[in-house]
């Protein structure tokens, strides 16, 4: 009897073995180290941000969100997450903007359709240290299952989802300051409470990530939406998106005195009846920047509809003209009473 309660205990022993082996092993969590470290982590992977790296699903407390009107990046399709450390909290300052704490990652990837399959090119991350915000740039290899940092950028040939075949810029470590830099610092520039829905902010407040709604949330039009949205709106919206960064004060572009945010009241600041500081050729004999009821006399809208460089606004991050962006501010001007 004895040996077979031996040989039972043993049968369970080994039972019980066998099932914490088969347990699956824990949700990988994100790697804080990563984040708030001096280093420059060499591979997304490092991070811990995805359970499933190549299909970009986020472990627990990676949160994916869009924007009302997203910036135009040659059509590429983008998916952007966010990440608090554990013990913060995103707070609603009186600006309706966001603070977003030491600790906090953004992250946005960019991806093409081909032959019908999404092919990721690249991942920017932005990290909230000690020492302010770092923007660093990964692109994905050949086999989409890993980002490498690529510090000096990179230059890929790509179709659009229209079709034009184009040169596509991953940015280099530097040039991410150009347009994340305000008053010599890096900053966000995405994520802005009126540019995001209450109901992915009321999401954040139920459980716990952010205080309370900002106040003037959710402002811009939903860009799919846009043919049936107020058209100042969205054009003032997508100026505030795709050409703000730069053009406000204290940002790359202060010195053209433009300012172009959303809450920039002053015909003139927006350029209307305003002749350019220094625009050079890219005037393109024009006088000033808006001239209203006339978008064929604005250096505003000739410089969106231009490909080259030297001439084409915004600068950076695209290589095409967008139409539908460029439509419905060519719309605006049309309806501004000269």
């Amino acid at each position: 009897m004895k040996k077979a309660a031996v040989l039972a205990a043993a049968a369970l022993a080994f039972a019980g073995a066998m099932a914490v082996r088969a347990t699956p092993p824990p949700i990988n969590y994100v790697n804080d180290d990563a984040i708030m470290s001096d280093g420059m982590p060499r591979l997304l992977s490092e991070y811990g941000f995805f359970t499933d790296l190549g299909a970009q699903i986020p472990v627990p407390h990676v949160y994916p969100y869009r924007l009302n009107t997203p910036l135009y990046s040659d059509g590429a399709d983008k998916l952007r997450f966010v990440y608090r450390a554990g013990g913060t909290q995103f707070r609603a300052n009186g600006e309706g903007l966001i603070d977003m704490p030491v600790g906090t990652a953004l992250i946005k990837t960019f991806a093409f359709e081909e032959a019908g399959e999404r092919r990721l090119i690249e991942t920017r991350v932005l990290l909230h240290r000690d020492s302010g915000w770092l923007a660093l740039p990964y692109l994905w290899n050949d086999e989409q299952t890993e980002a490498r940092l690529a510090i000096a950028g990179a230059r890929l040939d790509l179709t659009t989802p229209k079709g034009e075949a184009i040169s596509y810029r991953v940015p280099n470590k530097n040039q991410c300051k150009e347009c994340h830099g305000l008053d010599g610092e890096v900053v966000p520039i995405g994520p802005k409470a009126r540019n995001l829905s209450h109901d992915w902010l009321g999401e954040m407040v139920a459980a716990g990530h952010l205080d309370t709604v900002p106040r003037d949330a959710d402002q811009f039009p939903v860009w799919e939406h846009r043919a049936s949205a107020d058209l100042t709106a969205a054009a003032r919206a997508y100026l505030d998106v795709n050409c703000a960064h730069c053009h406000r004060p204290g940002a790359m572009a202060s010195n053209s005195g433009l300012d172009l945010r959303w809450e920039q009241q002053s015909p003139e600041a927006l350029g209307v009846g305003k002749r350019p500081v220094a625009a050079g050729r890219g005037a393109g004999g024009h006088l000033y920047d808006i001239v209203p009821g006339s978008p064929d006399s604005s250096i505003l809208t000739y410089r969106m509809a231009s490909p080259e460089p030297g001439i084409a606004m915004p600068e950076l991050g695209k290589a095409t003209v967008d139409e539908e962006g460029l439509n419905i501010v060519r719309r605006w001007i049309e309806e501004m009473a000269p």
